[in-house]
């Protein structure tokens, strides 16, 4: 079992960029530039490495490796990013790793890239940004470089990829005090812990609300502690949570609906399967089906929102009422876009650099908007 702390520590003590591991300081899958460029470094590691898992490091400074740390990332549709630009596909995990010294809010990214198991070479499957479909990419040292598609394939970095995950293994020590760690940090929600296959130990805590027979927890905190894996729920979300001998089940909601009838809808499962072979599986699965709302009452919302948008653009003064309104533009324009409103995602992109100098709670509000579509988009 690798301790995946130990192992982001052995890549950053002992290693610079290099053919089977790159480091950045924080991730962009939200523009087409960033989205390709990911996808770029993704398909020349697993092409440079066709035997060993190579990994990129989300979260350090280029120049000294400081582990300054990224916010959490929830987008477990990686692999369907990938999948979608990438032809013979790697295997892709992206990880959110707590350390210590970093505020709670703050985690590092490790995403490890295991090679398809035929061998294959990955290219990309369609046009992306200034990359062409068909192009092939392979690591020449710390930069992922275009290659003609009869290069030889070396394996040259198994043996060093295996001594640096042999070296952060875990240990008895390193998880108990993963455990303590985590129950004296989170004393504010009910900490409690589960030991699953006599082997695995998951630690999680949550604020509890009761709605009608249903309990849900919010700002939640979900730990593997034997490899320093975290999952996290924010204090805008809403899960339940099913613990049984072999899984740990997690649903999330969200709230969507004209206001004030918000109305509980199931977005994704994600469900921890433990084996009795000392390996797990975190699977996700989405869940959500829009909701369906009479056209004309979103017109009318929908030119609100427009008048809103454009006095923001103006920098002219809103009334109470309009302030009001602002509070739920970007939930307004997501059911929009839901309900076949093709230019609503455009205006909701638009919105975000006024309301995040407008008000943090309204930017909160928008970054959860973003995230819902980001999820159902990839699926």
């Amino acid at each position: 079992m690798i301790n995946k702390r130990l192992l982001i520590k052995h890549l950053l003590a002992h290693n610079d960029e290099n053919s089977f591991y790159d480091k950045k300081l924080k991730l962009n899958i939200g523009e087409k530039e960033g989205k390709a460029k990911f996808v770029k470094h993704i398909c020349a590691l697993a092409n440079s490495n066709p035997k060993n898992n190579s990994y990129i490091v989300i979260g350090v400074q280029d120049d000294n490796n400081a582990i300054i740390g990224v916010d959490f990332f929830d987008d477990s549709k990686i692999q369907n990013l990938v999948n979608a630009y990438i032809s013979n596909p790697p295997l892709v995990a992206y990880e959110n790793i707590p350390f210590p010294h970093l505020p709670i809010d703050k985690v590092v990214g490790l995403v490890t890239i295991r090679p398809p198991v035929d061998g294959k070479l990955c290219s990309f499957r369609k046009n992306i940004w200034k990359y062409y479909g068909g192009a092939v990419f392979f690591r020449d040292g710390s930069i992922s470089m275009p290659k003609v598609f009869d290069i030889e394939i070396k394996d040259i970095n198994s043996k060093i990829v295996h001594a640096i995950e042999s070296n952060a293994q875990n240990n008895i020590e390193l998880t108990l005090d993963g455990v303590f760690d985590f129950m004296n940090v989170r004393q504010d929600y009910n900490p409690t812990y589960k030991v699953f296959k006599e082997y695995f130990v998951v630690c999680w805590a949550g604020k509890e609300k009761k709605v009608n027979d249903g309990i849900y927890y919010s700002r939640v905190d979900i730990e593997l502690i034997n490899e320093h894996v975290k999952l996290f729920y924010s204090a805008l979300d809403e899960v339940s949570i099913v613990i049984t001998e072999n899984e740990f089940r997690i649903t999330e909601y969200v709230q969507l609906g004209l206001q004030p009838s918000d109305t509980y809808y199931p977005l994704e499962e994600v469900v921890i399967t433990f084996k009795d072979n000392a390996h797990y599986d975190i699977e996700s699965k989405l869940l959500f089906t829009p909701p369906q709302f009479d056209r004309k009452t979103l017109h009318h919302l929908y030119n609100n929102n427009n008048i809103l948008l454009e006095k923001l653009q103006k920098k002219s003064p809103l009334t109470p009422s309009e302030e009001d309104d602002l509070q739920n533009i970007s939930a307004t324009y997501l059911l929009c876009y839901f309900n076949d409103f093709k230019e609503a995602k455009e205006k909701l992109e638009t919105i975000k650099p006024y309301i995040k100098k407008f008000d943090k709670d309204i930017y909160a509000r928008y970054k959860e908007s973003m995230r819902i579509l980001r999820k159902v988009k990839y699926n």
